[in-house]
Formats: structure tokens, C-alpha cells, sequence
């Protein structure tokens, strides 16, 4: 007799899946899967199931290193954060800046969405707005991206700029 269930939460999962049971690794991986992918497609856009697998395959082979099971979704989100941003740089995307046309007498609010905003804007200034979203300061930032602070904070300023820009074209 087979009972379905609601899927366990993965922290139980986790000191068995350190051990090596793969049952428990599977079962561990498919339980956080949707929260990898979400955090993956808010970087990468179009590479979100690429993302979404390398950073699958990174969180397996470094499980083992975590010592501090009450730290795991901060550790899945920083490294499932960095393996998004290398996804998009081995795709080469860099996409450009394009700005929104609304209507004359169109309220900017019901006519452009976040992430129709968001991927307006270029791949490097989507990453730092998306990376600040989930809570990341500039020197965590920086070290995800593999770039200087201050590299990090102009980016962030001229994404917001830009962002700004195309939320409300007449302010600009």
C-alpha cells in the first residue's frame, strides 16, 4: 500500500544527505528545487533552467561543507545566486537598455510591470537589482559577482537610475 503525502521539509533531509544516503540527497534536492529555480529565473531570464540545474549540481557536491544546518537556505541562496550570474556570463548575454514608451495619459503603474522593467535593462544592472532584492549588501554582491565594491556600487547606482528611467519616463 502506497500513501502520498505532502513532501517533507528538507532539513530533517539534511544530515542524512550529508552522510551520503542518496535517497535523502534526492529527496533533499527536489524539495528545494522550485526555490533554486525562482531565485535562477530572477537572474538569468531566458538561462533558468541551465541556472537552475548548475546550481542543483553545486549545492550537491558542497552539502558536505556545510556545517551549520540552521544556515541552509541562506548557503542554497548564495550559491544558487553565483552559479545564475555564471550562467549568464557563459551565455555571453549582455542585453541593452530599452526604453518604455508608455501612452500619453497612461499610468505608468498599470501599464509597466517589474519585470517587464527588469528586462528592459541590461544583464549587469538586472543582477545587482535582483541581488539587492534578496537582501544582499554590496560587499556580498561583489563577491557573488567576482567584482569590486566599488564596481558593484556605480552598477547599483546606474541600474536604479535606469530603472527609474524606464518606471517613469516623464521624470527622467
Amino acid at each position: 500500500m502506497s500513501t502520498v503525502g505532502p513532501a517533507p521539509t528538507p532539513l530533517p533531509l539534511l544530515p542524512l544527505a550529508q552522510a551520503g544516503d542518496e535517497q535523502a540527497m534526492n529527496r533533499l534536492l527536489t524539495a528545494i528545487t522550485p526555490y533554486v529555480a525562482r531565485l535562477c529565473r530572477s537572474v538569468t531570464h531566458d538561462d533558468g533552467a541551465d541556472a537552475t540545474q548548475e546550481a542543483l549540481l553545486a549545492i550537491y557536491r558542497g552539502l558536505r561543507t556545510l556545517r551549520e544546518p540552521a544556515a541552509f537556505y541562506g548557503w542554497v541562496r548564495s550559491v544558487t545566486l553565483r552559479e545564475a550570474v555564471r550562467t549568464v556570463r557563459r551565455a555571453g548575454e549582455e542585453g541593452a537598455y530599452v526604453p518604455v514608451d508608455p501612452g500619453q495619459d497612461a499610468n505608468p503603474l498599470d501599464t509597466v510591470h517589474i519585470t517587464d522593467v527588469l528586462e528592459r535593462l541590461s544583464t549587469s544592472h538586472r543582477q545587482v537589482l535582483t541581488l539587492r532584492a534578496y537582501g544582499l549588501n554590496e560587499e556580498e554582491m561583489a563577491q557573488v559577482l567576482s567584482l569590486p565594491v566599488g564596481t558593484v556600487r556605480s552598477r547599483l547606482h546606474r541600474a536604479r537610475r535606469r530603472f527609474r528611467e524606464a518606471w517613469l519616463p516623464s521624470a527622467a
